[in-house]
């Protein structure tokens, strides 16, 4: 998985409590200046380069370190007094209440028994999944994991039914760790079974019997590079579960799941985000007596190749290899050589094929065209039959059944806030089935999409948001956001925290940069590895136009990413200081020379390369934003968060780039401070509770305005 959620941008940010919890103070006494952060230099050579480290004592974590936990404190509680003070922080909150008491509602998955959906209302911590006999019966729930924990610090990571709908899956996690623990519950009678499996399960599939299926789960659970996947029966304790296929590579991520006829089980090896090796192999000799006969379908190759299901004998995939667009692929299970592989869906030149769902006796295929959502329904043979109208330009997903024509669509735009309409594949007229409700209309907004021209020429395209009155002076503030990785696409979605900023005078902005999958694989590797570059390249381009076009200019433009966006507007703070006035940097990678020795980090060395290759190490080092920053410079004002539960990036990341900016840079602190926020009770972001949702939001948006000129 990519090292964010992607993006922040895209999570609804429905955090509803009283506003008062976001502006609840520590209970630290408020540091009134920068904290001092001793040096203690570590030298280092490598590949003939002498690097200095002054702040290694910095890597451990809290719970290592008491001399690490305290200057923690100082730095947060500096954080805190900066924070506090900003002039627009009350009435900011008032202006974000109403967009942040939204509900949320998810499309409907269907069983036999009925339909599973999650529900969130406004004051809500985490979904809570509820059950429907009928899709417009009465609603019941079925599990509440607010009920577990005052805190809401117990986070609902996934949940799967079995097509029966009598049993689901689902894990549950603590502080943001991720660290998720699989359970079961008897739909029936509500009540959770003895089944319990650790180790960050991730769910693979229910076998048709209902009572059996396979997961993803770590050996070790100190060690991220030790999963495995297993078959369980209900009832059997995790530890008699027959292993199918182990981890061997840090960077090689093996997993495994059966078809939905519960014949084959479809194994692949990630080899990072473009490339996989795939096998196919029949379940009956392995249930009966332990026997894989792997029949290997792609090893080796330079793409990827993704599973959709097995089908009377054919096995479609979708796969990127010689068609970096993406391609629907049969394969003869009775002659699986590549050679006799039949294209049922070529490559489109216009579009990326983003995902094929299998519907009764159809697939339905989903598509991105210039950054916006399609579908089309196609029979098994590849012929389009017609396609599935959306209500505008935005992004949508679709819920099908392999048993049924019925479908749930999910959509959203930057000024269309999330629906769900149920449809029939066939016959496709919507029925709106749920709804986010919004405070007041949208009408003063508009969404425009314009392009930019990178260093190289190549064109980047951005989605701007503001208000139809906006003056196009070269003044108003502006946020530009991006990410650039992972194949991760940024498509358009609703998000009402920027209501308020947008009614300030604010443009919001979100970059399509290179590195993410919105033109297909090309776009992907073009931002990988050696040409990283290119994707800040294109981040400076979209905001050179921005001024360029009198939207606004340097003094009053900002900045903000997170995991990836997080190195992104790190990279971007060091190497153009002068194009930015204030830049969020959240959960951030920024010490690449030694990222890859931390957590799962190895498990990104094929999308970033790795210090000890002597060509890679001189890539990292050149753009590695904390072995990149000058003496004297006058830096953007900085906020730094970072989660100490984070089971993804380490910390170590945040707090030594604060420290040796802290100590560098030539930023008045009271202008331009160089802040960090060390969450202590979050991980990478997911699974907040409503408190510290709130307190982030406040933090975060009344530090852009105060750093942009709006915070009065």
């Amino acid at each position: 998985m990519p090292i964010a959620n992607p993006p922040t941008y895209i999570i609804a940010t429905t955090i509803a409590t009283t506003m008062a919890l976001a502006l609840v103070p520590t209970n630290h006494s408020h540091a009134a200046s920068v904290p001092p952060t001793k040096s203690a230099p570590v030298v280092d050579t490598l590949h003939g380069v002498q690097i200095t480290d002054d702040y290694r004592w910095l890597e451990p974590l809290e719970k290592e370190s008491s001399e690490v936990a305290e200057w923690t404190t100082a730095q947060n509680d500096y954080t805190r007094a900066q924070l506090d003070k900003l002039p627009c922080r009350d009435a900011l909150a008032k202006a974000l209440e109403p967009w942040m008491t939204l509900g949320a509602v998810g499309a409907p998955a269907m069983t036999d028994a009925g339909y599973f959906y999650s529900e969130r209302t406004g004051l809500q911590n985490q979904a809570v999944v509820k059950f429907r006999t009928t899709r417009d019966g009465e609603p019941r729930v079925l599990l509440d994991v607010n009920a577990l924990d005052a805190k809401g610090l117990t986070s609902l990571d996934w949940w799967r039914p079995n097509e029966q709908g009598t049993l689901m899956a689902f894990g549950t996690s603590q502080k943001g760790s991720e660290m998720s623990e699989l359970r079961i519950l008897d739909v029936a009678t509500g009540k959770w079974l003895d089944d319990s499996i650790f180790g960050k399960v991730s769910f693979s599939g229910w076998m048709p019997d209902g009572r059996s299926f396979f997961y993803s789960a770590l050996r070790d659970v100190k060690d991220p590079y030790s999963r495995e996947t297993r078959h369980h029966l209900v009832g059997r304790l995790s530890a008699q579960d027959p292993v199918v296929v182990k981890q061997t590579n840090p960077s090689e991520i093996p997993g495994a799941g059966p078809s939905t006829d519960g014949k084959w089980l479809i194994g692949s090896l990630s080899k990072g985000w473009q490339a996989n090796d795939l096998w196919i192999a029949p379940l009956g000799p392995w249930l009966e007596k332990g026997e894989l006969r792997k029949t290997v379908l792609a090893e080796g190759l330079d793409g990827r190749f993704d599973p959709i299901d097995v089908i009377g004998d054919t096995l479609y995939i979708t796969t990127s290899f010689g068609s970096p667009k993406g391609s629907v692929r049969a394969i003869d299970l009775a002659k699986p050589a590549r050679e006799h592989w039949r294209t049922v869906l070529a490559e489109r030149a216009d579009m990326v094929l983003e995902g094929v769902a299998i519907a009764k006796d159809c697939f339905v295929t989903s598509w991105s065209k210039d950054v916006c959502s399609r579908f089309e329904v196609m029979d098994f043979s590849g012929k389009l039959l017609h396609e599935i109208p959306l209500p505008g330009l935005g992004t949508a997903s679709i819920s099908t059944d392999h048993r049924r024509t019925e479908a749930f669509v999910t959509y959203t735009s930057f000024d269309a806030p999330r629906a769900i309409y149920q449809t029939d594949v066939m016959h496709p007229k919507f029925l709106e089935w749920a709804r986010t409700e919004i405070p007041s209309d949208l009408s003063a907004y508009t969404v425009e999409q314009k392009r930019a021209k990178s260093r190289d020429g190549t064109e980047v395209p951005m989605f701007i948001v503001r208000r139809k009155d906006m003056p196009f002076n070269g003044d108003n503030p502006t946020l530009l956001y991006g990410y650039g990785g992972f194949n991760v696409s940024l498509t358009p979605a609703f998000n009402g925290t920027i209501v308020p900023w947008l009614d300030a005078g604010g443009v919001y902005v979100v970059a399509n940069l290179r590195g993410g999958g919105e033109y297909g694989e090309d776009w992907h590797r073009a931002g990988m590895q050696a040409s990283k570059q290119n994707v800040f390249d294109d981040f400076y381009a979209c905001a050179e136009w921005l001024v360029a076009n009198k939207y606004t200019k340097a003094s009053r433009l900002a900045i903000e990413g997170g995991s990836n966006g997080g190195l992104l507007t790190g990279v971007a703070s060091t190497q153009r200081p002068d194009l930015f006035a204030a830049a969020i940097v959240a959960v951030p990678l920024l010490d690449m020379v030694r990222y890859q020795d931390f957590l799962i980090a190895r498990y990104w060395v094929p999308e970033y390369g790795s210090s000890e290759d002597a060509a890679q190490f001189k890539t990292l080092y050149a753009y590695s934003p904390y072995h990149n920053i000058r003496k004297g410079e006058k830096y953007p004002a900085l906020l730094v968060t970072a989660g100490e539960n984070d089971s993804r990036v380490h910390p170590l990341h945040a707090r030594k780039f604060v420290a040796r900016m802290q100590a560098l840079a030539g930023n008045d602190a009271a202008q331009d401070p160089i802040m960090l926020w060390v969450d202590r009770d979050a991980g990478h972001g997911q699974g907040k509770p409503l408190a510290l949702r709130i307190r982030d939001e406040v933090d975060q948006w009344s530090f852009v305005m105060s750093q942009t000129g709006c915070c009065k």
